[in-house]
C-alpha cells in the first residue's frame, strides 16, 4: 500500500478546510435576525431559499466548474460568500436579506464538492489513490477543528463587540485569506473540459428528472429515500433553533449582570457549540461502530430516525414547561444523531442498491432532504411566530413522527 506524503499541497487543503468553517455568524444567526426586527416565518423563509437556490444551482455550477476549471470557480464561490456577508452587515431589511441569501447559496453551490474533486485528483496525479479515505479524513478533521474553533472565536467576537452582526464583518477575514489560499493551487488541478457545453445542462437536469422517476416508482427506494432524507431536512430546519433557547438561558442566569443581552450569551453560546463540535466530531467517527452492531443497516437507521424526533419533541416540552437546561442537553442530541446517520445512510444506498441506480438513489436522496427541509423551516416559522419554539418543536416534531410510519425500512433481509 503506497502512504500520502504530507507535502506543502497537503498542508494547503487543510489549512482550506480549517478557514473555510471560521464561520462565525453560524451560531448567532437566528438571533441576528431576530435583532434585525424579522419575525420567525420571516427567518423560515430566508431558510428555505438558500435551501432550494443552493440544490437549483449545483447543476449548472457543476457544469461551469468544468468549463472554467476548478480553481477559478472556487474563486468565485468565496466572492459571492464576501459579498453576501457584507450585505448582511451592512444590511437590516428583509429585502436585502433574501438577496445575501442568494448569493450565499451560489456560493454553496460553486463550493459542492469542487474542492473534494481537486483533492481526489492530486491523489491520483501522486499515485495515492488507494489512500483517498484516509487523505480525507485527514483534511477533513481540520475542518471540524475550524468549525469548533470558530465557535470560541464568535463568542469572543460578540463579548468584545456587544452585537451580533459584527461576525459577518469579521467572517470575511478568513473567506479573503481562502480566496488567496485557493488562488495558489497548481494549475493542474484545473480539471477543466471546454467541450462541455449548455448540452450538458440539459443533460445533467434530464439525469436528475429520470432519477426521481426511479425512485418514485419504486416503494422500497421511496421509503429508503425519505427515511434517510427526513431527518437531514428537520436537522437543517430546527437545528439553529437553539440559540434563542440559549440566550433564553444565559439572561435568565445571574451571572455577568453588567454585561448586555448579546454579551451574556455569546458566552454559554460560544461554549455550547464548541461541545456540540466535539460531539458531531465524535459520533462521525463512530458511526460505523455504532452499524457494526446491527444486523442490518435499516435498524440503526429506524431508530436513530425515531430517537431523533423523539429527542426534539421533548425538548419543546420541556422548555415550554421552563425546564431550560434539560431541555438543551436534550436538543444538543439532534446535531450527533444527523452526524451518526449519514454515514450509515449512504452505507445503506451501497449495500441494497444496484450499481446502475446508485448514483441515481442518492442524488434523490439530496434533492429530497433539501425539499423536507425548506418545508419544515417554513412550517417552524409559521408556528413559532403564534405558539412559541417549545410548543413548535413538539407540534412538529409530532406531525413527523406521525408519517415516521410510512417511511418505516424492513428490518429482514
Amino acid at each position: 500500500m503506497v502512504s500520502f506524503g504530507k507535502d506543502l499541497q497537503y498542508y494547503k487543503f487543510c489549512a482550506y478546510g480549517f478557514l473555510k468553517n471560521l464561520r462565525f455568524f453560524e451560531p448567532f444567526l437566528i438571533l441576528f435576525f431576530l435583532e434585525k426586527g424579522l419575525v420567525f416565518f420571516q427567518i423560515g423563509t430566508l431558510y428555505a431559499i438558500r435551501e432550494l437556490a443552493t440544490n437549483i444551482l449545483e447543476v449548472p455550477t457543476g457544469v461551469v466548474a468544468d468549463v472554467m476549471g476548478r480553481r477559478r470557480t472556487m474563486i468565485f464561490s468565496f466572492l459571492f460568500y464576501i459579498f453576501s456577508f457584507l450585505i448582511f452587515f451592512y444590511s437590516a431589511s428583509y429585502a436585502a436579506f433574501v438577496v445575501a441569501m442568494l448569493l450565499f447559496a451560489v456560493g454553496e453551490a460553486f463550493r459542492t464538492g469542487v474542492h473534494k474533486a481537486m483533492i481526489f485528483t492530486y491523489l491520483k496525479i501522486k499515485g495515492w489513490e488507494d489512500q483517498k479515505v484516509h487523505y480525507y479524513g485527514h483534511t477533513r478533521s481540520w475542518s471540524q477543528l475550524g468549525s469548533a474553533v470558530s465557535a470560541l472565536l464568535a463568542a469572543a467576537i460578540v463579548l468584545y463587540t456587544g452585537e451580533y452582526q459584527t461576525v459577518f464583518a469579521y467572517a470575511t477575514i478568513p473567506y479573503v485569506l481562502d480566496l488567496g489560499l485557493l488562488a495558489s493551487y497548481p494549475a493542474m488541478l484545473d480539471g477543466r473540459n471546454e467541450k462541455r457545453k449548455k448540452e450538458s445542462i440539459l443533460l445533467t437536469f434530464k439525469t436528475i428528472i429520470r432519477s426521481f422517476y426511479i425512485a418514485f416508482k419504486d416503494i422500497l427506494l421511496l421509503k429508503a429515500v425519505n427515511n434517510t432524507s427526513l431527518y437531514s431536512g428537520y436537522y437543517k430546519a430546527v437545528k439553529d433553533y437553539l440559540q434563542p433557547i440559549l440566550q433564553a438561558l444565559a439572561v435568565s442566569l445571574p451571572l455577568m449582570v453588567h454585561l448586555n443581552k448579546q454579551q451574556r450569551s455569546s458566552i454559554l453560546i460560544g461554549v455550547v457549540y464548541f461541545f456540540i463540535f466535539l460531539l458531531t466530531s465524535f459520533a462521525s467517527r463512530h458511526s460505523g461502530k455504532v452499524a457494526a452492531r446491527f444486523s442490518n443497516l435499516s435498524k440503526p437507521l429506524n431508530y436513530t430516525l425515531l430517537i431523533g424526533l423523539v429527542i426534539g419533541l421533548l425538548a419543546g416540552f420541556f422548555y415550554d414547561l421552563g425546564w431550560t437546561i434539560l431541555a438543551v442537553g436534550l436538543y444538543i442530541l439532534i446535531y450527533p444523531m444527523e452526524n451518526l446517520r449519514k454515514p450509515i445512510g449512504v452505507g445503506f444506498f451501497a449495500e441494497k442498491v444496484k450499481g446502475n441506480i446508485l448514483a441515481s438513489a442518492l442524488s434523490v436522496q439530496s434533492q429530497v432532504g433539501t425539499l423536507w427541509a425548506a418545508l419544515i423551516a417554513i412550517v417552524l416559522g409559521v408556528l413559532t411566530d403564534t405558539l412559541g419554539i417549545g410548543l413548535t418543536l413538539v407540534v412538529t416534531s409530532s406531525l413527523l413522527l406521525l408519517v415516521t410510519p410510512v417511511f418505516w425500512l424492513k428490518e429482514k433481509h
